[in-house]
């Protein structure tokens, strides 16, 4: 297989809101470039990226899917990710390895959450970006409707390159405007038009106005264009396409393409973009490293010759093949049966079958050169966000960021004994996937697992069961309440038993005192004189401790407490550690009691995005659920409300909130802190906690 320079490289994300047809459109870039001979189709589950069962079963992108084609001398890695926002964590990793993005919209809907969302994961990646309008022959297909929403959204830098005919049913031709020509298509056909024809009258007016806005665009990315077109007013083909592709690396420009890809229209014509106007990994002159053991940054070019670095940006578990990595190198050439250096684990790996990849179909190949991507199998130690490097000369590169979980569950096995195949199941579904968290938490006596939401668990379940042979069931999770007090009390327990022999004697005298929130435990010896000998002062400590650790109102952990012993008496044979460690944790629960004890609660910090027509349901659901609005604030045609919400209201919230948005609305969560619970709450969360007790 032939092996490209960086030049001749692009690399590319397919990304958007769900069902904007980015599956779709990769069966058509597949069989436009003659990759192919038929269109696959998402309906009978026949597509090249979406071939798990899960995905074929659901009809929707679950992982992003690797897939290459090569298109006038360049080869074009795409990598089509989900839309659905439980897999979100797929399309960051995603844009983490690639140098450009192709942002899918629907041609009714327009800018949607999800489209917004991944574009703001493209700019902070920085990505040079093409927009392309799909599903064209939909009847009420608006391109113009939709591009206002566009510039409206991301801004006046969004220009269109095309301008769609008889946008609707009978949709089948375009107007390019760097060309000036109306493109004809064969719908359904190979991709390429049947003919090319003048621009009719009746569009020319909008067509030349377009093309003017082309021509400044090009013009003002580069002084000299400029100058020579604001003295002769008009540029070449050449210097046009050359100002314009400056721009779009710039991010001055991002242009807007149109066409349909389950009719194969105008896909064509969005390939010769990627070509002409997106960054080649030449394009980024040097990428930065860290040397694992200084910490110092390395400035890495992107040359096949130079030392190798490359870093793994996804790791899927395959049928009878194993774990497959996908990768991008970023310097150097990685080759079969090479021994590189995993930084990230400090581990050496062996190279085996490398494969470049277009879907489930894999093609080996010998090696893969600085800017390309392709795909290992059976790593040793490596899994997704990890560097592999040459041996003598360490380097890591950045990780993936990758978005924090938004619902948690507790699993419970249907099966005794199951609960280590269940971790060991659940751990390797984590290395899997980054995004999908659990612990087994020794405190709530349950294994909480945690993701992107509702249907991502449910993968998750359903890879235990078909992987693992593990059948679980999915509960409400405890939530981690803590006790504290907002009172002061002075107590005094003396523990003394006497049952034959020697007996058992301990007094203490205790004052708790509450501490500012987020404190923690502190313990104070205040002993004069000798009152308790200093022996027995640890077992004291280690009564309390424990005490705190057991709570005393709902059995959850104690927190933001001072305890002083400032006195006791002891007996100099019966006194021991024993007794002394049972005075004090008696002598604390009384004191405790005594001291205004309240429950806590975990309070998150809570972001919605939703179109403003749900703004009023939204905040009605999130206020009967305990939670204060902190604030509002516009973004596009979408409202951020941020809120502070206690975490035992939040349970399945992603779902509640798709339901009331119609799949539009989506949100964020981070720990805040620690709040009191109202008293009617506490005394039933008190009284479930005792009743679980007995």
């Amino acid at each position: 297989m032939k092996e490209y320079e960086p030049s001749q490289i692009r690399n590319i994300a397919l990304i958007g809101h769900g069902d904007s047809g980015k599956t779709t459109l990769t069966e058509a870039l597949l069989l436009s470039a003659g990759e192919t001979t038929r269109m696959g189709s998402v309906e009978d589950g026949s597509t090249h990226s979406d071939y798990s069962p899960d995905e074929i079963e659901r009809g929707i992108s679950l992982a992003a899917s690797m897939l290459h084609c090569t298109w006038r001398g360049h080869k074009l890695n795409i990598i089509d990710t989900p839309g659905y926002t439980d897999f979100t964590g797929e399309t960051k990793g995603a844009m983490r390895a690639v140098d450009n993005a192709v942002v899918v919209l629907r041609s009714i809907e327009g800018v949607e959450v999800g489209t917004e969302q991944v574009w703001k994961y493209a700019a902070d990646y920085e990505l040079p970006r093409l927009l392309f309008v799909n599903k064209l022959r939909k009847e009420h297909a608006n391109f113009h409707r939709v591009y206002e929403m566009i510039v409206q959204r991301f801004g006046q830098e969004a220009i269109p390159f095309q301008i769609p005919v008889d946008a609707g049913e009978q949709f089948e031709s375009v107007i390019d405007l760097v060309r000036m020509k109306k493109l004809v298509y064969e719908v359904s056909g190979k991709g390429k038009p049947v003919r090319e024809e003048e621009i009719p009258a009746e569009l020319s007016e909008q067509a030349e106005a377009g093309r003017e806005k082309l021509i400044e665009a090009a013009a003002e990315s580069d002084d000299a264009l400029l100058e020579k077109y604001l003295e002769e007013g008009e540029l070449s083909d050449e210097e046009l396409i050359a100002g314009l592709r400056a721009g779009v690396l710039a991010k001055s420009i991002f242009p807007v393409f149109c066409g349909d890809s389950l009719t194969n229209v105008g896909v064509d014509r969005l390939m010769d973009a990627m070509c002409s106007y997106l960054a080649t990994p030449s394009d980024i002159p040097t990428v930065a490293g860290k040397q694992p053991d200084t910490g110092e940054t390395v400035q890495i070019e992107t040359i096949p010759a130079a030392p190798l670095s490359a870093l793994v940006f996804k790791t899927v578990s395959e049928p009878h093949v194993g774990e497959l990595s996908f990768f991008r190198v970023y310097s150097g050439t990685l080759r079969s049966g090479a021994d590189v250096l995993n930084t990230t684990k400090a581990k050496r790996e062996h190279i085996g079958q490398i494969y470049f990849l277009n879907g489930k179909e894999r093609h080996e190949i010998g090696t893969v050169p600085a800017g390309d991507m392709g795909a290992l199998v059976k790593l040793k130690d490596t899994h997704t966000g990890d560097t592999l490097c040459d041996r003598a000369k360490p380097i890591r590169l950045p990780g993936i960021d990758f978005p924090k979980p938004v619902i948690r569950v507790a699993v419970e096995p249907k099966a005794k004994g199951d609960e280590e195949k269940i971790s060991a199941g659940l751990a390797h579904i984590h290395e899997e996937d980054p995004t999908f968290v659990f612990n087994v938490d020794g405190e709530l006596k349950q294994t909480i697992i945690s993701g992107q939401g509702e249907l991502h668990l449910e993968v998750v379940v359903g890879k235990l069961k078909n992987k693992f042979g593990v059948d679980v069931e999915l509960i409400k999770p405890k939530i981690p309440y803590r006790e504290t007090i907002l009172g002061t009390s002075e107590t005094r327990h003396k523990y003394k038993k006497q049952s034959g022999g020697r007996g058992q004697f301990g007094d203490v005298y205790l004052r708790l005192e509450p501490l500012p929130r987020g404190s923690g435990f502190e313990f104070v010896d205040a002993i004069t004189g000798g009152a308790i000998p200093g022996k027995f002062i640890p077992a004291v400590e280690k009564g309390l401790t424990e005490r705190i650790a057991a709570g005393v109102l709902a059995h959850c952990p104690v927190v933001d407490v001072k305890v002083t012993l400032y006195d006791g008496s002891f007996h100099t044979v019966d006194s021991s550690e024993m007794a002394f460690k049972l005075a004090a944790s008696m002598a604390f629960k009384t004191g405790f009691l005594e001291a205004k004890p309240v429950l806590l609660e975990p309070i998150y910090h809570v972001e919605v995005t939703v179109p403003e027509e749900y703004m009023g349901d939204v905040m009605g659901d999130l206020s009967s659920r305990r939670g204060k609005i902190q604030g509002m604030e516009p973004s596009g045609h979408f409202q951020i409300v941020r809120a502070q919400v206690p975490l035992s209201e939040l349970y399945r919230y992603s779902t509640t909130l798709r339901s009331l948005t119609q799949g539009r609305g989506i949100h964020s969560r981070e720990f805040s802190h620690y709040e009191q619970v109202p008293h009617e709450v506490a005394e039933k969360v008190i009284e479930a906690a005792n009743s679980e007790k007995e």
